[in-house]
């Protein structure tokens, strides 16, 4: 018997960390990675009762998971996040940071208040997360920050929330090339209409069809289909891309 006649020693398990893990997007990307072979840990901040089914999905159907709360802009509770990722599983390999929230007004009539807890949530909270995922992934790994394609079709009344998204897209290269060496990929997904609660929510049935026609393909996108595109970029097979920003939306601008 040679060498190559020797069976393989088998994979390591793979680790992910999804914030805003429960509902929406991160749902999707949870249950695609779980599906997968990762173990999950389902990140959330208020909702228990979602977090609990997310996980429940999983192991239902033979994956492991665990929900942990934590507020992503509270660098104790996301420093405590990944210390139960690394106790429940052994390390982390995988961080998506989806957690995020979405308020809509046109700058003129901007509440502060508004901004700074949107802004508290998307810009501070994807420092604290990426800071992290930056000292605890291991060789191999990957970090995917979540943004949007308004950063690039610049609808009226996202302006606060596009800012917000252009700041996780603009750290995007540069904490890749931060981790050089390391054998960490860092990109960044940036979906288009997606048909979650948080995108639905507020908007007629006018306003939902006519975006729903803005892609070539002519339909709003589905949590399942950034979560395919975020499991790829945080494969194995996805680890060639690197400092990347992917504007997953059907071919809008």
């Amino acid at each position: 018997m040679t060498t190559n006649d020797l069976p393989s020693a088998p994979a390591p398990e793979r680790v992910a960390v999804v914030t805003g893990g429960s509902r929406g997007i991160g749902r999707a990307v949870s249950l695609q990675l779980a599906r997968d072979g990762l173990a999950v840990v389902v990140n959330y901040t208020r909702d228990a009762a979602s977090a609990e089914e997310t996980v429940k999905t999983i192991t239902a159907a033979g994956g492991k998971a665990m929900p942990v709360r934590a507020d992503v802009a509270d660098e104790h509770a996301v420093a405590a996040l990944f210390d139960r990722a690394e106790q429940e599983f052994g390390g982390v390999d995988v961080v998506v940071n989806s957690a995020g929230r979405l308020a809509l007004s046109p700058i003129a009539d901007l509440d502060l208040a508004v901004l700074d807890d949107m802004h508290r949530t998307n810009i501070r909270g994807a420092f604290v997360v990426a800071r992290q995922a930056a000292r605890r992934l291991r060789a191999g790994g990957s970090f995917l920050g979540v943004s949007t394609s308004v950063v690039g079709s610049r609808f009226p009344a996202y302006g606060a929330y596009a800012a917000s998204k252009a700041a996780v897209e603009s750290i995007t290269l540069i904490l890749a090339r931060e981790l050089r060496g390391r054998d960490v990929t860092v990109n960044t997904i940036a979906p288009g209409p997606t048909a979650t609660d948080l995108f639905l929510d507020g908007k007629t049935p006018e306003e939902i069809d006519r975006l729903a026609k803005t892609p070539p393909l002519e339909r709003l996108g589905t949590p399942e289909d950034i979560a395919r595109v975020a499991a790829f970029l945080t494969s194995p097979a996805g680890h060639w891309v690197n400092g990347q920003v992917l504007r997953a939306n059907g071919g809008m601008v």
